[in-house]
């Protein structure tokens, strides 16, 4: 096998993983550039087992979304609305309740809330919403508010980012979500997110959030107008962040849809491009414990190919996403956890349900 990855012209790439050393930029944009898809996802199998043999990870999870109400409208977007859209929604405080109160007979062990950068909503709206869910499912875990999120709360109540973190975590988070990150580079914001929390902003609210013990996840946004180097140069920040906290628990690259969006005239990402870059990450962000194939961006089926490019971990049963079904994704809106075992094992890999932390629910 080494002679094949050596006629790729990957050899020197491949002693690096195998000697597990830190692969440059340079080495990551030849890994996107390389024709030989096999080659490039056998190396980051290689890393991927290292790290984590046979297992695939699975989660019970629930996703509820509180508000589309954005001022940020981001051209890649479309779940985010003004407020005077007739798609605008938000919803009260025990419309959330009632939510969570709709899968209690449901052995869900994560709830995923975000929403958009609502204009009027007040700073105690957000504490009362993970109230509210503790109080209806005191041992669940609550993975709320994006970066971009956080940044606003920090503003609106003046307590600062560490203050706002606390705060929360007194209420009931216990992890942040990696959404809005999309990539870093200051071009790619300014022609797609120019209301948005800059990259350095969302990197400080992560790090900060990893200083008080939250953990967090952290996401790209590809296939719209970036360059290969923008997405090497985001995963590089992503990689020095993580040098210096530790604090981040999985990448999940995320593919762009382009329906319903400003960029609409652009093309889905290929299959290619996706286990590229999931295999790209796996090999450069070496201090990454967990590369996540999100079934509901790229299909069940490409995610079980994923799980030998590089992806340990599957998402979960995710039950009603709306944000990427709103740019036009025609996956399933939820699975079960048969179907999801069904999937893993499928692929070969055994599966582990998984808590949001990554301890280990069950193991089949």
């Amino acid at each position: 096998m080494d002679s094949f990855i050596k006629k790729a012209g990957l050899g020197d790439i491949l002693e690096k993983v195998q000697d597990g050393g830190r692969l440059s930029i340079e080495d990551g944009i030849r890994l996107f550039q390389s024709p030989d898809l096999l080659a490039v996802g056998y190396l980051a199998n290689i890393v991927r087992e290292r790290q984590n043999s046979n297992y695939a990870y699975f989660i019970y999870n629930q996703h509820i979304n509180y508000s589309n109400i954005c001022t940020n409208l981001c051209k890649f977007c479309a779940f985010g609305k003004d407020k005077d859209s007739d798609q605008a929604y938000e919803m009260r405080v025990n419309e959330v309740r009632a939510k969570v109160r709709e899968r209690l007979s449901e052995p869900i062990s994560e709830i995923h809330m975000v929403g958009g950068i609502h204009p009027d909503l007040p700073y105690t709206y957000y504490t009362d919403l993970l109230k509210v869910i503790k109080e209806e499912r005191p041992d669940v875990h609550i993975q709320a508010f994006t970066c971009v999120e956080i940044a606003h709360l920090a503003e609106i109540s003046g307590l600062g980012t560490a203050g706002v973190l606390e705060d929360l975590k007194k209420a009931g988070l216990g992890s942040i979500p990696g959404g809005g990150a999309e990539v870093f580079s200051p071009r790619i914001r300014e022609l797609t997110c120019e209301k948005k929390l800059s990259g350095q902003g969302w990197l400080k609210v992560a790090k900060t959030a990893h200083k008080l013990g939250l953990h967090t996840n952290a996401t790209m946004l590809y296939g719209h107008i970036e360059t290969l180097e923008e997405r090497l140069e985001h995963l590089n920040m992503l990689r020095q962040a993580q040098d210096e906290t530790g604090g981040f628990l999985a990448f999940i690259p995320l593919a762009f849809h382009p329906k319903n969006t400003e960029l609409s005239k652009l093309s889905r990402t290929s299959g290619i491009d996706d286990l590229k870059n999931i295999a790209v990450a796996r090999c450069f962000l070496d201090n990454f414990p967990h590369i996540k194939a999100y079934w509901v961006m790229i299909g069940q089926k490409l995610s079980q190919i994923a799980l030998s490019f590089g992806a340990d971990d599957v998402d979960g049963t995710v039950k009603e996403e709306i944000i990427t079904h709103m740019a036009g994704a025609e996956t399933e809106q939820a699975m079960s956890r048969d179907q999801l075992l069904r999937l893993i094992k499928e692929a070969g890999r055994t599966p582990v349900e998984r808590d949001t932390l990554y301890n280990v629910i069950n193991s089949y």
